[in-house]
């Protein structure tokens, strides 16, 4: 038997950094971003300049957290401080706040993670303006 599965092209990827990146200048914050695709690959990442010299690598923590959890990182971190859910800690994810799954029909295509806290809110906007309403980012 096959499937048919959806993925995040290398130019969909960074056209999400460019957004992301367009979000966070006009914020006027500086960080970095990486974008996975759904076997956790990754596609794009991008520092701006003068992110910290850690901020593509957590970033990168953080799409691979939202990834396997299905869920933004947020949600996650939340589970684990209320002490629901303490599997992401030793399963060795990053369950910080700033990643998104990506999920376009149902599918989770991906995953993007930005390094700054309000990183959630700079990967909404990306893949907002990337698949024009047509991908969330929580399935629940």
């Amino acid at each position: 038997m096959t499937r048919q599965i959806t993925i995040v092209s290398s130019a969909g990827a960074r056209a999400l950094a460019d957004a992301c990146t367009a979000w966070a200048e006009k914020n006027k914050l500086v960080l970095a971003m990486a974008v996975i695709d759904w076997g956790g690959n990754v596609l794009e990442s991008h520092a701006m300049e003068g992110a910290a010299a850690n901020a593509i690598e957590t970033a990168l923590l953080k799409a691979r957290s939202a990834l396997r959890w299905r869920r933004p990182t947020s949600e996650t971190n939340k589970l684990v401080r209320s002490g629901e859910n303490l599997a992401p800690t030793f399963m060795n994810d990053f369950p910080q706040p700033g990643a998104l799954p990506i999920i376009l029909d149902g599918q989770v295509i991906g995953a993007m993670g930005v390094s700054s806290g309000d990183g959630e809110k700079c990967a909404a906007a990306a893949i907002e303006s990337v698949f024009k309403g047509q991908a969330t980012f929580t399935g629940r």
